[in-house]
């Protein structure tokens, strides 16, 4: 399958490692990047949101898909609109897959929230982000089916808990009744994989763990999978938070993927946090050096 990514990042790169079929091209941001992933074997084009390498169009008509994780910018999709003409001149293309977030829910305090459940977000970032995805089911219009994943926080190899614990920048932020759901970023990319092969209509899927959880559990797990003392409690009230961090505590959800379980046939690696953070540390995630983890 011919899938042109826009943003060959994190969880574009696990998809193209899980899935031998995928026969990848896409955008960086850097000439640097660029040639990395030329040197790999990726047909890698820059693009900045205004300025594209010649080339990339011929391979965006090319495509059968397109995974879409470069997020709207200063209120603009770039990447839909600059290509809007080489997209619908695609004549192969069947699907469009757009990474979101779960973000776009605003606060239900506490509650449960599915695909059917109302957007209440807010803020600017979850706005754009609403504006977006409706973008780009646009530009499915002339015959590309379009599934939108909503994501919760994204943690897996080199970003995770375990990390942040060993480089001293885990907090352990206590607001009561807090929960936050993760996605571990092979669930992503199985998920992202089951999108792209079952040949379903377009849909809008969450993509979570099983179990929202209070963030200073999180912590106080990996720094026991560490051998670590974890970092003291701070009262939510008192921390010194940056504005993204405070808006993202702001938002209180507990988010299902009963849909994707259905339709799809989804089940995570990673139900829990627990499972994810184990098998990162086995893999020597936050091991200091020199040092082999007991497990």
């Amino acid at each position: 399958m011919r899938v042109f990514f826009f943003g060959l990042g994190y969880c574009a790169g696990r998809l193209i490692e899980r899935e031998p079929t995928i026969k990848p091209s896409g955008t960086a941001r850097s000439p640097e990047r660029v040639a990395a992933l030329r040197r790999e074997g990726v047909d890698a084009y820059a693009f900045d949101d205004v300025h594209a390498d010649s080339g990339l169009q011929r391979a965006l008509e090319s495509a059968e898909a397109i995974v879409v994780s470069i997020p709207p910018r200063d209120g603009s999709g770039a990447a839909v609109e600059r290509f809007a003409e080489a997209i619908a001149a695609a004549r192969t293309l069947r699907r469009i897959v757009y990474y979101s977030t779960i973000g776009v829910y605003g606060d239900h305090g506490g509650g449960w929230v599915d695909e059917r459940s109302p957007t209440l977000t807010r803020t600017a970032r979850g706005l754009a982000r609403l504006e977006d995805e409706a973008r780009w089911r646009d530009a499915g219009r002339t015959g590309a089916e379009v599934d939108v994943l909503r994501l919760a926080g994204i943690y897996g190899p080199g970003r995770n808990a375990l990390v942040n614990l060993r480089q001293g920048e885990a907090r352990r932020i206590v607001k009561p009744g807090q929960v936050f759901n993760r996605a571990h970023v092979d669930d992503i990319a199985e998920l992202t994989r089951l999108a792209l092969t079952r040949g379903l209509r377009g849909q809008i899927y969450n993509v979570a763990d099983d179990e929202p959880a209070p963030p200073q559990d999180v912590v106080a797990y990996a720094a026991g999978l560490l051998g670590l003392e974890p970092p003291p409690e701070e009262r939510f009230e008192n921390a010194r938070l940056s504005p993204m961090t405070a808006e993202f505590y702001a938002d209180n959800k507990r988010v299902s993927i009963a849909k994707a379980r259905t339709l799809l046939g989804f089940a995570p690696a990673y139900p829990t946090y627990r499972e994810g953070l184990k098998a990162l540390a086995e893999a020597g995630e936050g091991r200091a050096p020199g040092r082999d983890l007991q497990m």
